[in-house]
């Protein structure tokens, strides 16, 4: 069973929440695979990673930069676990991989970052909430409050 995260993103952009995620997670000694919709989204976000903040320093690569197993964080579109991650997230409407499959079943943690302004992704989040849950993994829903905070709701 594989823990999965739904955050729905109301009030802050993809891009304000991700890099902190992603620390958070480097933090815990993960791997993290980054995986987008496509790869003017992995640009996008390659970017921002690297220049987020002043202060910090997040090793990362796009998937094609070398080696992707020597990458604590990889930016990709593709439909494997190059970096042998921990954690799996999913951005911009990238496509989960089969709930029931290896592929997400080599993740400690998978975690779904939705605009929930977009009717789209909000479609999609429910489908993909549905399936993990039909697959037996164990989710959370995520929202942040009005002051910004990041609540677990039932």
């Amino acid at each position: 069973m594989v823990e999965v995260l739904f955050y729905h993103l109301e009030r802050a952009s993809l891009e304000d929440v991700l890099p902190g995620l992603v620390e958070r997670s480097r933090a815990r000694s993960w791997r993290a695979l980054i995986k987008c919709e496509s790869a003017d989204r992995a640009a996008a976000l390659d970017t921002l990673l690297w220049t987020y903040d002043d202060q910090s320093f997040l090793p990362h690569a796009q998937v094609g930069d070398g080696d992707p197993a020597r990458q604590p964080a990889l930016l990709t579109v593709e439909d494997d676990n190059a970096n042998n991650a921990n954690v799996l997230f999913l951005v911009g409407g990238a496509e989960p991989p089969d709930w029931n499959g290896d592929l997400a079943r080599s993740f400690s943690r998978i975690v779904v970052l939705f605009d929930g302004r977009d009717p789209e992704a909000l479609a999609s989040a429910r489908n993909s909430w549905t399936a993990a849950k039909g697959a037996q993994h164990e989710l959370t829903y995520w929202q942040q409050s009005a002051a910004g905070k990041w609540e677990k709701k039932p």
